[in-house]
């Protein structure tokens, strides 16, 4: 996660940047407007601006769009000072973080900007077995295509591939195509000259420049437009880029690790996908199953995200009660890995026992189990009770009014802590919450 600060957040740097590299960030340092342009042209890796209320944020934001680069800004400033609050998030900030830092807010928010986490947990079989491909052509310069649902951990296993290749010194650089709007998704893989149109004031460096002798991953590549894939295609097979507005193409040394939650070979049928770029992207193909198909790894991986969260919220450490396993273990898992740990964060902030139990896992779909004939039946003993679905209005509306409602009381009515937690966005969280209102129930207030 690399974090830049723009202006001195009244003397709050220091605090904001301990929580940052406390959440795995890299922290740089701007003092002024331009010098964080600077460092944005210059190639280097930014996943989230905070800037100070203080500065001109539109003009900042302005200059952004008009130089096309592509990255989330967070305004700061004094809790007391509303009118600068909403100045900048009318000039484009997606957010506003009073200052002091509170670090469960900006550990939301560091959340919300990247899923980044390097630690690979498994305990399945099939995870073991996939490892194992993995580890075996990491070496290799190979170009590598990891497959799979949504939330099923391909970039951690694209990082893991990297981390165990001979460019694992040198830089991973990941750039999600699903995530960048088709207009600036060209100048950020391969910059731009100036004057290479109106708002390009200075040379900017692509991803591709950036992650030469490294490995840059292309996230979600089937979102790719057709047109991109072709300059794609060239940049892949010559070895060299075009910067846009350049007179002449640069040499990359740049291995690329791909990913798909679609079937590539239907978007080909389609001919929303070159087959020609599929037959390069696609010497290695690993598939990764979901997480219901690798059922070995949902008690390892809900355990450390308890102990993640537990440590991030500062709170004990809880083990997790015979039941409440049960109930993991026989959930299909739709929103797989991704859902899990939104599942075992609540959990941790809902949990009032000494022990997680079943009370405190809230599933998004209720209804998303096992059929019985794939999971042992419990029956009511004098030992063990059967496994009995959390609590509710028996509606899958009413269940997520409580783990909204709930959510809301733990953050003290913060919405976008709320909102993070539960891995939604901020204007689905309103919205629910407006309806909510109308419906004559109470909301929390924010504290």
């Amino acid at each position: 996660m690399e974090l830049l600060i723009v202006g001195t957040l009244n003397g709050q740097i220091g605090a904001a940047s301990k929580i940052a590299v406390e959440h795995g960030g890299h922290v740089s340092l701007a003092d002024t407007i331009e010098t964080a342009l600077e460092i944005l042209r210059s190639g280097k890796s930014v996943e989230l601006v905070m800037i100070d209320v203080k500065l001109d944020v539109y003009k900042f934001i302005s200059s952004l769009e008009q130089e096309r680069i592509n990255v989330l800004v967070v305004a700061c400033g004094v809790a007391n000072d509303p009118t600068l609050a909403v100045k900048a998030i009318k000039a484009g900030a997606k957010e506003y973080i009073p200052l002091p830092p509170d670090p469960e807010l900006i550990g939301a928010v560091l959340a919300a900007a990247t899923r980044e986490n390097h630690a690979l947990i498994y305990g399945d079989k099939k995870t073991e077995s996939i490892l194992k491909m993995a580890k075996q052509v990491a070496p290799s310069e190979a170009n590598v295509l990891l497959t799979g649902n949504s939330g099923t951990g391909k970039e951690i296993f694209s990082r893991f591939i990297h981390d165990n290749s001979k460019r694992a010194n040198k830089k991973f650089v990941a750039v999600n195509c699903a995530a960048i709007p088709e207009t600036l998704l060209e100048s950020e893989l391969f910059g731009y000259e100036k004057g290479a149109f109106t708002g390009a004031v200075a040379r900017r460096i692509g991803k591709f420049e950036e992650a030469s002798d490294g490995t840059l991953l292309l996230d979600e590549i089937s979102e790719m437009d057709i047109g991109i894939q072709a300059k794609l295609l060239r940049a892949i097979q010559e070895k060299e880029i075009d910067r846009i507005g350049g007179k002449a193409p640069i040499k990359v040394n740049t291995r690329i690790i791909a990913t798909s939650n679609r079937n590539l070979e239907e978007a080909v049928k389609n001919g929303t996908f070159r087959q020609d770029l599929y037959y390069r992207l696609n010497v290695i193909n690993i598939n990764i199953p979901d997480l219901k198909d690798r059922s070995g790894d949902i008690i390892v991986l809900a355990k450390h995200f308890i102990k993640k969260f537990s440590e991030l919220n500062d709170l004990p450490m809880k083990d997790l009660t015979p039941e409440a396993e049960k109930i993991l273990l026989n959930y299909l898992w739709p929103g797989n890995v991704r859902e899990l740990e939104n599942t075992m964060h609540r959990a941790v902030l809902l949990s009032t026992s000494d022990q997680i139990d079943t009370d405190a896992i809230i599933l998004t779909d209720p209804t998303a189990v096992r059929e019985p004939k794939e999971t042992k039946q419990e029956t009511p003993t004098e030992t063990g009770p059967a496994v009995q679905a959390p609590a509710g209005d028996g509606t899958l509306a009413g269940m997520e009014r409580r783990m909204i409602i709930d959510t809301l009381k733990h953050t003290m009515g913060n919405r976008t802590s709320a909102a993070n937690i539960l891995g939604i966005s901020i204007r689905t969280l309103r919205n629910k919450l407006k309806q909510y209102q109308e419906e004559g129930i109470e909301i929390p207030d924010s504290h």
